[in-house]
């Protein structure tokens, strides 16, 4: 009897979760047991240890796929994690791959290629759909280079400096010294290897990172 693979879809769009569920329903081996639109449900769902595959996506609300897929590789290590995305960045493609997921499928994939992907995903290999593949195919040594890890803080003032503030309105806000946000400011510029502010939210929002 062939093993039927108990599934999780998580997206924050309705659309996406319903007409992935749909395409799902027409394969033989998937039961899709439940669905979330947050990240963060998935720590809370009662049955995790039953599932099998997660379709998860890489931008939510509430958090980020790939933090997401770091924390539950950790608690469990042979659930199939399958990054959706409508984002093809090479180094988003990666960190997802480095922080344990064993696929990354473009939303734009077709039910071909989320089947294929899903077969290899079972049989141990890394999955990527047809777009993704050619981008994997030109990856240089750069792009292996690791994105470093942000603290609570240092995305507490990222967002800050997103949203236009100054130092001293950042130092206000989070009740910091305006040296100590200065320290934070130079540190993001030397962890990510950026000149300014300017590239470091270029960066930081090319890699999904808050």
């Amino acid at each position: 009897m062939n093993k039927i693979y108990n599934t999780l879809i998580v997206d924050d769009h309705p659309i996406v979760i319903e007409g992935l569920k749909n395409l799902l329903s027409s394969l033989n081996n998937i039961n899709v047991k439940a669905t979330f639109n947050k990240g963060n449900c998935i720590f809370s769902y009662t049955d995790l240890s039953s599932i099998d595959i997660i379709f998860l996506d890489i931008f939510l609300t509430d958090n980020n796929g790939i933090d997401i897929c770091t924390k539950l590789k950790k608690i469990h290590p042979k659930i199939i994690v399958l990054g959706i995305s409508s984002q093809s960045e090479r180094s988003i493609v990666m960190q997802m791959i480095k922080n344990g997921a064993n696929g990354y499928l473009l939303k734009s994939a077709s039910m071909k290629e989320i089947t294929k992907c899903i077969e290899d995903a079972i049989a141990g290999k890394l999955a990527f759909c047809d777009e993704v593949n050619k981008i994997i195919n030109k990856i240089t040594i750069q792009d292996f280079k690791a994105i470093p890890r942000l603290t609570v803080r240092e995305k507490e003032i990222l967002q800050l400096l997103k949203e236009g503030k100054s130092t001293q309105e950042i130092a206000d806000q989070l009740f910091l010294s305006y040296l100590t946000v200065q320290t934070h400011r130079r540190n993001l510029l030397s962890k990510f290897q950026v000149k300014n502010v300017v590239e470091l939210l270029n960066f930081i929002k090319e890699n999904g990172l808050i």
